[in-house]
């Protein structure tokens, strides 16, 4: 008896990446692939040979779309999606075997969850670990800050400190955000706003506390080159707003801006 599919790894995929494969096969590594409960489909706006080619050599399902910013990109993404679950893998990053059996059990277990995330670590061009900063230390002590309350308007709160949440690490129940849609506006600080805006919704954000994926740090990944154009600086401004006033807004900004250097 085949078992029913319940969770879709959908690779986002950008022009000739050269991590793309070993992201491909860091998914097809996984335990619930394996077990047939997860399944992996591929989504780009840039087709070409290169994409082409390693989806035939790996039997994965391409869907095209027309592109028009990273909020457009994973929006067609989850559109690509016809399972409950789904997680939009960057091409760039790599999954820990029991990513997607840790994401499924979750949902399954507290079935009002309308996102489960996980911590993660950061890894070079070579995909060597890098030295867990200050910056990641952070990041995970807002996390479990996050965690240790159920009530999301103290969630909130934490969370209007600065964006804690990894996006390649998060995981979507698609039937409770069937008309969920990122901002496509928006250039740097998509997934910030699309927690903030989650986290309004009825139904919970979930953290399991463990290392599950690899976040790539290299030149010429979107977050670097944003950060240099000065869109990631503009953006969060824009969030802290949201939260403070225009004072304090700076302040936190003084603060928060020397996360960016950790991807020069």
């Amino acid at each position: 008896m085949n078992k029913v599919i319940k969770h879709t790894f959908v690779i986002c995929a950008y022009m000739q990446s050269p991590y793309l494969e070993e992201s491909i096969k860091s998914i097809l590594d996984q335990g619930s692939i394996k077990e047939g409960i997860s399944e992996v489909v591929l989504y780009t706006s840039t087709p070409n040979d290169y994409i082409e080619n390693i989806c035939h050599k790996y039997n994965i399902k391409i869907f095209i779309g027309e592109g028009g910013g990273i909020g457009a990109d994973w929006n067609g993404a989850l559109a690509a999606v016809q399972t409950k679950y789904a997680t939009i893998v960057h091409q760039d990053d790599l999954y820990d075997k029991k990513y997607g059996e840790m994401i499924i059990n979750d949902f399954e277990s507290q079935k009002d969850s309308n996102i489960v995330f996980t911590d993660y670590y950061e890894i070079d061009e070579y995909s060597k670990p890098r030295k867990r900063n200050i910056n990641l230390k952070i990041k995970s002590l807002g996390l479990k800050l996050m965690s240790f309350w159920e009530n999301k308007k103290y969630q909130r709160r934490v969370y209007s400190f600065g964006n804690f949440i990894c996006c390649p690490a998060v995981s979507y129940n698609m039937e409770r955000l069937k008309d969920f849609r990122f901002n496509e506006e928006m250039k740097m600080a998509v997934d910030w706003d699309a927690w903030e805006r989650i986290m309004k919704k009825s139904g919970h954000v979930h953290y399991l506390p463990l290392k599950l994926m690899a976040h790539r740090i290299h030149s010429d990944s979107e977050t670097t080159n944003n950060t240099l154009n000065k869109n990631r600086e503009k953006e969060e401004h824009e969030m802290f707003r949201r939260y403070w006033g225009e004072t304090m807004a700076k302040l936190l900004m003084k603060v928060y801006t020397n996360n960016q250097k950790g991807n020069s």
